[in-house]
């Protein structure tokens, strides 16, 4: 639907193994459905008490479904007056220079780490306006559609994105990951997978056999049903 969890290819590539599990096994619920695949990819908004169990990519501290406080959950209204008032200093920025595109990504990823995730894709839907070359924001804007249940626009943005860097690990993992979980579309995921093991050579072994682990898992899956 990063949330610094499984990222291959955006900012920061780093790669959480258990969120990929965790997608895998709860079958996206949550981000990809089922935590943060790559950074940013999470589950299309199902339940929101869902959404409120797991923190976005930077989430601030209590982001996690819990107030900083206490142990009292923080509901999407809270996050969403959090999201407003950290946004405040871009947003002012941004009426004298609305087409700066370094602002709008900031801004998204503030509305992205509270779970704002129509927001984050409208402020990084604005950026690539500006720059449409940008793969790792547009992947980004994707996981929120997703996040927000538009399969299909996220489908589409991945889709742009693998068009523009074919190579882009980080994308092509979360085009696989949606087709698996948002379109149970078993073979589009394994070509997407595929893609990203043979344009990826000097894969990190330990993500690699991660990668060739959900395609054994897809395959098994798809021969059981």
């Amino acid at each position: 639907m990063a949330n610094e969890n499984v990222t291959f290819g955006t900012s920061s590539s780093e790669w959480q193994a258990k969120q990929v599990y965790a997608l895998a096994v709860v079958c996206l619920v949550i981000g990809l459905a089922v935590g943060y695949l790559f950074r940013g990819s999470r589950s299309p908004a199902p339940p929101v008490n869902a959404m409120q169990s797991a923190a976005a990519p930077g989430a601030p501290a209590g982001m996690g479904g819990q107030s900083a406080m206490g142990n009292q959950p923080v509901t999407l209204d809270q996050m969403k007056r959090m999201a407003d008032k950290q946004a405040e200093p871009l947003l002012a920025k941004l009426k004298d220079d609305p087409k700066n595109a370094d602002l709008l990504i900031q801004t998204g990823k503030v509305y992205l780490s509270t779970h704002q995730f129509k927001e984050a894709a409208d402020y990084f839907g604005r950026s690539l306006e500006v720059k449409p070359k940008n793969v790792p924001v547009r992947t980004l804007m994707a996981s929120c559609l997703y996040y927000s249940g538009d399969v299909d626009g996220a489908l589409q943005q991945l889709g742009q994105a693998t068009t523009d860097d074919p190579k882009d690990a980080n994308s092509l993992f979360n085009l696989g990951m949606i087709r698996w979980q948002g379109k149970k579309d078993a073979k589009g995921a394994l070509a997407a997978w595929g893609q990203l093991l043979r344009s990826n050579p000097e894969l990190d072994p330990n993500k690699r056999a991660q990668v060739e682990k959900l395609m054994a898992d897809v395959r098994q899956s798809n021969a059981t049903n």
